[in-house]
């Protein structure tokens, strides 16, 4: 199913389709659905498509941008946009691999190209490694995806300001004051981010004790959620919400000296952190059981990235934005590192995390374009 609309120089066609495992809701949406744009006359060999967990990716920043470069773009939604407590990775894959699919026999699209942008970089990453080398397991006491073994490899994979993961950024901003995590209020002193007795700056025993503390906080909600899991099912239950507060409280948020960049001080992606970190707008906010062993759990969810990115052998470029608040350039090497790819490429750009600055748009384009022309065009 298309529309087609056309402005500025590029073609841009709503695609919306089914996929193997959910047909057309009722009201009459497709499960899968995005925004294929191509500059008008032209007809790509080369495209993009990018996805993400839940936010809606159709109209995405880059996508206009790489259509008058000549190079095709997806911007592709799964079922789960904006229903992240019901994601399951499988699920999601498959979704992925619908608008892989669909490039390559309805566009004849030569070479695809996955974009990781922010969280879809190690979602991006997992369909890549699914795809060439078959890992992903349902949750447990769930059948997989219908179509999860077929899925089509892509030819090259780029991730700009991305993270390591769903768990793993969730807990580098967790707040490892919280005592309890029924009560918000609560709050351990001798570990709290926002008490000037203990910094800015914090020293480095701080630190340490603050990230083991934030691991450990991730490992206890795991415990709990095992076990309440298995608590409520006994009693007919497929599931239950619960909520995880307090999550804008990553040091390097606060204090700038830690992980130093060209990043403005004392703020995150929700304005200030001590403010942020009070409100109930941080992720994992809204969670089921489920969703937190699939998604935010160190110990269990297959969306940390490096597992992936080591079954990842295809052409590869890591993107890094020098001014981003809530992604670090340690987060660009450990995808980089992780890579297994002997083809892959590092640059950055002095910009936020979406790249917002004036014409950094356009570089993160132009670098993205030049390599791609250098290896397929």
């Amino acid at each position: 199913m298309t529309r087609r609309n056309v402005a500025a120089g590029v073609l841009r066609e709503f695609v919306g389709l089914p996929s193997p495992t959910a047909g057309r809701a009722g009201a009459g949406g497709h499960p899968c659905q995005g925004l294929y744009h191509r500059a008008v006359g032209r007809k790509p060999k080369v495209a993009v498509i990018a996805a993400h967990y839940q936010i809606d990716f159709s109209e995405h920043y880059l996508a206009d941008y790489m259509a008058t470069r000549g190079v095709g773009f997806l911007g592709w939604n799964t079922r789960f946009r904006g229903f992240e407590s019901s994601f399951l990775l499988d699920h999601a894959l498959v979704d992925i691999g619908v608008g892989v699919r669909w490039l390559r026999e309805v566009q004849s699209i030569d070479t695809i190209v996955l974009l990781g942008n922010s969280g879809g970089g190690s979602l991006m990453a997992a369909y890549q490694s699914q795809a060439v080398e078959p890992n992903v397991t349902p949750l447990e006491g769930m059948r997989p995806a219908a179509g999860l073994t077929e899925l089509i490899p892509a030819d090259g994979y780029v991730a700009t300001a991305a993270h390591p993961g769903r768990p793993d950024v969730l807990t580098a901003w967790m707040d490892a004051a919280v005592v309890d995590e029924n009560d918000p209020v609560a709050t351990a002193a001798d570990l709290d981010l926002f008490n000037e007795e203990n910094g800015p700056p914090y020293s480095a025993e701080f630190i340490a004790r603050y990230r083991e503390t934030q691991t450990a906080r991730n490992h206890a909600i795991t415990d709990w959620a095992e076990t309440e899991l298995k608590r409520v099912r006994a009693a007919g239950f497929s599931d239950r919400p619960f909520t995880v507060m307090r999550t804008w409280a990553d040091p390097r948020m606060v204090d700038p000296s830690i992980e130093p960049t060209k990043r403005q001080p004392n703020l995150c992606y929700a304005g200030l952190p001590v403010k942020a970190n009070r409100s109930a707008h941080g992720i994992a906010a809204a969670c089921t059981l489920r969703n937190w062993l699939g998604m935010w759990s160190l110990r269990v969810a297959q969306t940390r990235a490096e597992p992936h990115l080591a079954r990842i052998d295809c052409p590869a470029l890591v993107m890094n934005a020098e001014a981003d608040t809530g992604v670090f350039p340690s987060d660009a090497a450990r995808i980089y590192d992780a890579l297994a790819s002997t083809d892959k490429t590092r640059a950055s750009i002095d910009t936020d995390h979406y790249f917002t600055t004036p014409g950094a748009r356009s570089e993160l384009a132009d670098t993205i374009a030049r390599w791609i022309t250098k290896r397929w065009r």
